[in-house]
């Protein structure tokens, strides 16, 4: 069921009442107009630690994600390198092919020399001989012209050979400058592509060192709020070392709406601790929340902006509500030990024990009773 918004004042209860709570309403209404404090300084720094932590997994996601970015970038460039270097491999390969074959081709354009340098000696056996002595010697025409032919014909074939030969040599070179230009261009892309893994690497070892300094600081933070639970918690126990006991009564209780409508949205005991805020400004399923929510039940306002459980005597003096350290049935009672304190409504009293109701006893933001020492608590008289 849900309920309607609650108002700062209610309906009058009788004359006298309404006077008191007229004043009452001035002076609330003049003495706390600054700012409002919502729910506890401890759970507040615990929510602030908590956002801290939401913020650095959110930073800690984004920084995964780019250094998954960054891997896929060097995975990709260790791919284009060793495929660049099988490239360079297969060039000096064949430069080395080619290099052979010039080789050969000059070992074989000396052999044609030595065999060219036979037929000469061959043909000339008395040394170069001019026309005229060609023909002396020569038994017929017929015989000179056959010496004249297999001249011109030596001639021509030293000439076609070397020719042939410096055209293959003229080739394979341009061959090889092309290939050791090629090689020097495949070797500049490799060393761009090995210069920009390394600064993907260097990218990835930054982005890691901020992954753990985040890991680092979500810890320490974790660590803090443990502690400062384990504080407040330690010292809530202390409340039954006069020989109290307490009886839990599950999530919801006490009156406490389970779904009530408010100038800040829904709030009660179907949401979950600290998700929203109540109609007095301060975090659902709170010690505080709870004390607020009786009294306004009770007497028809509430102390909007008490702010914590341990500031509540000062700020309720401040408007003229009495405290003491007698307990009474309808009071607030207020443990002022630990980061914030806490604060508890008053249902029975029995000689110097009392019976309480409460919320975030054990800080899970469950409803509980308890039956505790009635000494070493202040009580707000709201009821006068």
């Amino acid at each position: 069921m849900r309920t309607k918004t609650i108002k700062t004042i209610s309906s009058v209860r009788g004359l006298k009442r309404a006077g008191a709570l007229f004043v009452l309403a001035i002076l609330v209404t003049i003495g706390f107009s600054q700012p409002i404090i919502r729910a506890d300084q401890y759970d507040q720094q615990i929510q602030a630690l908590q956002q801290q932590n939401a913020n650095a997994q959110s930073n800690l996601n984004g920084l995964q994600s780019e250094a998954s970015s960054y891997q896929n970038a060097i995975t990709m460039l260790q791919q284009q390198i060793s495929a660049m270097q099988s490239a360079i491999a297969a060039n000096q390969a064949k430069e080395a092919q080619v290099q052979q074959q010039i080789s050969d081709d000059e070992a074989k354009i000396a052999q044609e020399k030595v065999v060219l340098g036979d037929d000469l000696k061959t043909m000339y056996v008395d040394g170069q001989m001019s026309t005229i002595e060609e023909l002396a010697t020569s038994n017929s025409l017929s015989d000179y012209v056959d010496k004249e032919e297999y001249r011109t014909a030596v001639q021509s074939k030293i000439q076609t050979t070397l020719q042939e030969l410096a055209t293959l040599q003229t080739q394979l070179q341009q061959q090889k400058q092309q290939l050791d230009v090629l090689l020097k261009t495949e070797q500049v892309q490799n060393d761009q592509l090995n210069q920009a893994e390394a600064q993907q690497q260097q990218l990835l070892a930054y982005n890691q060192s901020q992954q753990d300094a985040y890991n680092a600081q979500i810890q320490a933070n974790q660590s803090q709020i443990a502690n400062l639970r384990a504080q407040q918690a330690a010292a809530n126990r202390r409340l039954l070392s006069g020989g109290g006991s307490i009886s839990y009564s599950g999530a919801c209780g006490g009156s406490y709406p389970s779904d009530a409508s408010g100038p800040y949205g829904n709030w009660g005991c179907s949401y979950g601790k600290d998700s929203t805020l109540d109609n007095f400004g301060m975090y659902n399923r709170e010690c505080v929340s709870y004390t607020a929510w009786m009294v306004y039940q009770t007497y028809g306002y509430s102390p909007t902006g008490f702010g914590n459980a341990n500031m509540w005597p000062a700020s309720a003096r401040a408007v003229g509500i009495a405290t003491g350290s007698t307990p009474k049935v309808g009071s607030v009672a207020i443990w002022n030990v630990g980061y914030y304190g806490h604060a508890m409504w008053v249902t029975g009293v029995d000689g110097n024990m009392i019976t309480v109701q409460q919320y975030n006893y054990d800080l899970n933001g469950t409803y509980s009773t308890m039956t505790i020492n009635a000494s070493g608590l202040t009580y707000i008289y709201f009821g006068g």
